[in-house]
């Protein structure tokens, strides 16, 4: 096997242990939450801190490799993945898991960002789509693994086993990358914004540990709104440092984009729906229905072998109908699957929710492939990079505040009934709530041009009658997303 093909074989590795980690917990929440003698609920902050660390990092993963070296970047990404997960399997507490995933997010955001820069910058041309497919691969497939395993290990084992599984598999890539991967590193580059990274990741950090920690959890109420407070601050002091500086760390001015601009607000209000999926359904099967780990991981795996078979057809559906139609219409069936998930009581067969999350997970999909794609259809090949950091940073919170607005929902639920925890009928009501905020993601994007993004979808070949791929493809695609923002294994798609 030639070094091309076996560099975006190793940083898929590290795409697929992620992924892969994150679909796990996600089925094993409720065994955690009774080990750590804590309520279900409270695992929200755990969920966010992986998803803020990743926030906070992603933007400074490509600085870090132009300075000390794509490879060294990598390993150390790795081994401080490993760390974190060797820290939530000793965990004995709330605050210490929460602690430990935020060290998970630190080698997250390392990883692959840096993984894929490696591709870009040793593979040809020439051979670059068939080498970014590779990550697509377990992108999708650590999803469907995910719910089975977790589930399987949580019931027959203990679920700290759940992150041993990271050491062997991050081993194996940092041994393969020292012999594979060169010494990457651009000699020129911006200087690193440390004042917009201090503002930036303490003001995301404070403001998602406020929101997350309100309710009965963790922080007393003036210590959370404390935290939201201090957080607004930093947050709008960077806005005003980053259009005084040359090089800030997050380029907010990418906005202008129309596109683009629907791409990252639309987007994040869409991904709120999502974020909250991987918390809610697991809970609601397991503390709703009464089911164990592995069959509920055996019924949730199916949204994510949904996102799978739509990558079929979804070219074929943009190409025929572009991105503006398919996304409106595609925001409100999707929102809609995702308050049937309310409807669901503990006598719907089991067949009937398959079915459901399955055809749920193709909507999904074929939305986030849409917001990708045509994210990047109006910028130069010079704003790539900066507008990827800005969609990374967007789509991790959006993903965030899934999960804790969907826990707030289920909390607010439950104190409005009067139940003393959570009970199954609770869960309509968080599922409606964040299904209405995905929806809401249908007034931005139908103000998009009915031609937005046409040469990205290749509609516009089809508009003029011109040759199409035989295999339906968009080669459109494959020029503009050389480093597309990752749907995270953590929802699946």
């Amino acid at each position: 096997m030639r070094p091309t093909q076996i560099v975006p074989l190793v940083v898929a590795t590290a795409l697929f242990m992620e992924n892969t980690d994150s679909t796990v917990i996600a089925t094993a929440l409720p065994a955690i939450a009774a080990s750590l003698r804590t309520d279900p609920i409270a695992l929200k902050l755990a969920l966010t801190a992986y998803l803020v660390s990743l926030a906070i990092f992603i933007p400074v993963s490509g600085w870090a490799a132009d300075r000390y070296g794509a490879r060294n970047v990598f390993r150390a990404a790795l081994c401080v993945f490993m760390a974190g997960s060797l820290a939530c399997a000793a965990a004995n507490s709330l605050s210490g898991f929460v602690a430990a995933r935020f060290v998970q997010g630190m080698g997250g955001a390392m990883m692959v960002p840096v993984g894929r820069l490696v591709i870009l910058r040793s593979v040809p041309k020439s051979e670059l789509v068939g080498a970014l497919a590779y990550l697509t691969i377990p992108a999708l497939i650590g999803p469907i693994i995910g719910p089975p395993l977790g589930g399987f290990i949580t019931t027959y084992a203990d679920w700290r086993w759940i992150f041993f599984i990271n050491i062997p598999i991050g081993l194996a890539g940092i041994g393969l990358a020292t012999l594979y991967f060169g010494d990457i590193r651009e000699e020129t580059r911006p200087p690193l914004d440390v004042v917009g990274f201090i503002l930036s990741g303490g003001g995301l950090a404070l403001l998602m540990l406020g929101f997350a920690s309100t309710g009965r959890h963790l922080l007393p109420d003036g210590v959370s709104w404390a935290c939201m407070g201090g957080g607004l601050a930093l947050v709008g002091l960077y806005l005003r440092h980053a259009r005084a500086t040359e090089h800030p760390l997050i380029r907010l001015d990418l906005l202008k984009h129309h596109t683009f601009r629907a791409a990252v607000t639309g987007g994040s209000l869409f991904r709120i729906g999502t974020g909250a999926i991987p918390f809610l359904l697991p809970l609601m099967l397991q503390i709703g229905f009464g089911l164990d780990p592995l069959h509920s991981g055996l019924i949730t795996f199916s949204a994510a072998a949904g996102a799978l078979l739509i990558k079929i057809v979804g070219p074929r559906i943009l190409r025929a109908y572009g991105f503006r139609r398919v996304m409106v219409t595609n925001a409100l069936v999707a929102a809609a699957f995702l308050a049937v998930n309310g409807l669901f009581t503990a006598q719907t067969p089991h067949w009937i929710i398959v079915c459901v999350l399955l055809l749920g997970g193709c909507v999904r999909s074929l939305q986030f492939t849409c917001v990708n794609a045509i994210a990047y259809a109006d910028l130069e090949s010079r704003e790539m990079s900066a507008a990827t950091s800005l969609a990374s940073v967007a789509q991790q919170l959006s993903l965030s505040l899934g999960v804790s607005i969907g826990a707030l929902a289920l909390e607010g639920a439950a104190g409005w009934r009067g139940h003393a925890g959570i009970e199954a009928t609770d869960f309509s009501v968080a599922f409606g709530v964040v299904a209405v905020i995905s929806a809401a993601s249908f007034f931005i994007f139908r103000r998009l041009a009915p031609d937005a993004g046409a040469e990205v979808s290749g509609q516009h070949r089809v508009a003029r009658g011109g040759p199409t791929p035989a295999d339906g493809s968009v080669q459109a695609l494959a020029p503009v997303t050389p480093r597309p923002a990752p749907e995270p294994g953590r929802p699946p798609a």
